[in-house]
Order: structure tokens, then sequence, then C-alpha cells
């Protein structure tokens, strides 16, 4: 792809890091905003700039947040005794679309993958072990994707905290094998969440 501009082609090139963004695609939103109004560019750039400089991860539950403890592990009209273990914040935003899950969630940041050089200690797995000897959480349910790596994840978890009074539940398997919460449909993933069954039923099935 020949430029007239470089400057054009070093914007194109950075929108093309994107996820998704083919060359093409970055071109035709580069000359998008080209064509907008200098003030409108600004305030996409600033947005960018503030969101990359002053988000927050929750220190709590570890979701993306402006504050240092998110909105939900700060409503005290949530049940703090039942925590929703997701893998990031998509998750989050998938179960709360749903409107049926009144608990909290812990965010793990991803999935135990060897082949990845992903282990436990890469995501946030012992401070949701710490929560749960605190003695303050009565369930755990696993909300991960039912893939291998999701299914190891949840088998880790369950062997660290399966020695402690919790109730440890799996989002039922409405929820096809392989798929990402995030590309659920909403009636689909809050019925997965009511009928969640007991974690040890689920291993039947693994």
């Amino acid at each position: 792809m020949e430029f007239s501009s470089k400057l054009l082609e070093r914007a194109v090139n950075e929108m093309a890091q994107l996820p998704g963004i083919g060359k093409r695609t970055a071109l035709r939103l580069v000359l998008h905003l080209l064509k907008q109004p200098t003030e409108q560019t600004q305030f996409l750039t600033q947005a960018l700039t503030a969101m990359r400089e002053e988000i927050k991860l929750c220190k709590s539950c570890h979701n993306i947040s402006d504050l240092e403890v998110c909105e939900i592990c700060s409503n005290p009209s949530r049940n703090h005794k039942i925590i929703c273990v997701v893998e990031d914040v998509r998750d989050v935003m998938a179960i709360e679309n749903t409107n049926q899950f009144k608990g909290i969630y812990h965010v793990l940041g991803g999935k135990i993958s060897p082949i990845d050089g992903i282990g436990p200690s890469q995501l946030t797995i012992s401070s949701l072990v710490e929560k749960v000897r605190s003695g303050q959480v009565e369930e755990l349910i696993f909300a991960l994707s039912s893939t291998m790596e999701g299914d190891t994840t949840n088998f880790y978890i369950f062997k660290q905290v399966k020695d402690f009074e919790v109730r440890i539940s799996a989002i039922a398997r409405g929820i096809a094998v392989g798929d990402e919460l995030e590309y659920a449909d909403e009636v689909t993933l809050g019925r997965s969440i009511l009928h969640r069954i007991p974690f040890e039923n689920s291993l039947k099935n693994i």
C-alpha cells in the first residue's frame, strides 16, 4: 500500500495494530478522522489519553474502574458473600447485561495456559483464595469459558479452596463448549447463572 504522506502512513500503521483492524480498514478510519473537525479528533485523543493514564484496577475484584474500589464492589445492595469468578472485564459486562446476578466479581486477568506461558502466578488467584480464607465468602461461581484452559483454571482454583467452608458452583453448560462468555446471548447467559450446578458435578463433563 503506497502512501502520499508519511504522517498518514504512520497513523494507518498504528491503527492497524488494533485487533480485527487490517490496513484497509485502518486507512478508512484514518481518512474519516481527517474529514472530521479538528476538535472532534482532539476529543478522541483526549479520551484515549485519559483512559490510558487514569484508569485503575479495583483493589478488591481487579475489574477496570475509575476509582480505587469499583462501583459494583462499593454497592451495598450487592451480595458480597457470592463471588462470580471471570476471566476479564468483558465477562463482567456480559453478565451484568443479563441483570440476573446480584453478587460481586473476581477478575482473574486470564486463564491458566502453559502453552502460552500463563501460570497461576500470572493471575489473581492468590487474592481470590485469601478472600475465601477470610471466611466472608459463602459461594464461588466459576464463570470461565468452556475451554480446556477454562476448565484447567476452574479445577486449579477448586483444589485451592475446596477445604474451606464455601459452596463452589459453575454456570450451567448452556454455553456451548469452546464459546467465550462475551459472545453468548443475554438470555442464555442469564439462565446459565441462575441454573448453576455444584462444581463437583461439572467435573463429570470435563
